[in-house]
């Protein structure tokens, strides 16, 4: 069913190794956070100044990979595929979850002065949109509000199943329906097939090869403001293109990181060491060098140190 599920497991371990970093946006504090420390990969004490959850799970952002992960084991018949994501959708996030009784803490918080952060899971401003029209049974269900990785996160592993554009575009919208998500999110899959094939520079192929695509116009000029620049320092980078959760910026850090770094190992420090929306960055960031370098290239220590890696091997032949 999948013989490329590596590239699913480089994103969710470079999620997890970020995650008790995640939002950080103090340079001081995360400075503070990180320094004379050997390693700053998978943090046993929580940083994240909004949410804290368990070292070694992932992120709002790679869990709707998870999801869309057991959706595609489970579902028999391809035509139920987005039905039950959907469905999956509503269960994982949805009422009675963690990430649900979380969002009404989140109401109070917003009320007061934020001192510490929530125990629990974070449910991303997509999937609450997702949810909402999935219950109001809207054909096309993302969010429009934000344009965030949701929608690329969702992608990746179903890209490893089906490589179709028209069905990826599907999955995308499922949980951000925007076109700027929709546009970076298959840039992103695109470069990372790239990798997969055995391209020496996917980054720079991707721009030849779409360069007369107007649809991909503004990627590539994002791509090239990014190359202008490739000899500043990452952090200096990430800050100038935006620290947040939000394209382009987060497009822009990932593509600095990769056009900067060698290894995986390297490539997720650096992105980890940038502060901000890191989980975001890392799910593309990690997912390329898995294609590039393949399963042998993430660390061994850094997959058991996952909790979701050991479902993810299960199915890797």
């Amino acid at each position: 069913m999948f013989n490329k599920l590596h590239i699913f497991l480089g994103a969710t371990v470079a999620d997890a190794a970020a995650r008790p970093l995640h939002w950080v946006y103090d340079e001081k504090k995360l400075k503070s956070f990180i320094k004379d420390k050997k390693n700053i990969t998978f943090l046993k004490q929580n940083r994240s100044p909004f949410y804290s959850i368990k070292t070694g799970e992932v992120s709002g952002y790679n869990d709707v990979g998870q999801v869309i992960f057991r959706t595609l084991i489970q579902t028999k018949d391809q035509k139920n595929i987005i039905t039950n994501f959907k469905k999956n959708i509503v269960k994982n996030f949805g009422p009675g979850s963690n990430y649900w009784k979380n969002l009404k803490l989140r109401k109070k918080y917003k009320k007061i002065k934020w001192e510490t952060a929530m125990m629990g899971p974070w449910i991303h401003q997509n999937i609450l949109e997702t949810i909402k029209n999935i219950k109001l049974k809207k054909t096309i269900t993302g969010g429009t509000k934000v344009n965030e990785s949701d929608g690329y996160c969702a992608a990746l592993p179903y890209s490893l199943f089906n490589n179709s554009e028209q069905k990826l575009k599907k999955i995308i919208r499922t949980v951000a329906n925007g076109k700027i998500s929709e546009q970076f999110a298959l840039a992103k899959l695109k470069i990372i097939n790239l990798a997969d094939e055995g391209d020496k520079d996917p980054v720079n192929t991707f721009i030849r090869l779409n360069s007369k695509n107007n649809y991909f116009k503004n990627v590539i000029d994002n791509i090239k403001k990014v190359k202008k620049l490739k000899n500043k320092p990452h952090n200096i980078i990430v800050k100038k293109f935006g620290k947040a959760c939000s394209y382009p910026g987060t497009f822009n850090g990932s593509i600095h990181a990769i056009i900067t770094s060698k290894n995986y190992k390297n490539a997720v420090i650096k992105t980890i060491k940038a502060g901000g929306c890191n989980c975001s960055r890392t799910n593309f960031v990690g997912a390329y060098f898995a294609a590039k370098n393949g399963l042998k290239g993430i660390p061994k220590d850094w997959i058991k140190k996952t909790n979701p890696a050991k479902n993810i091997l299960k199915y890797i032949a």
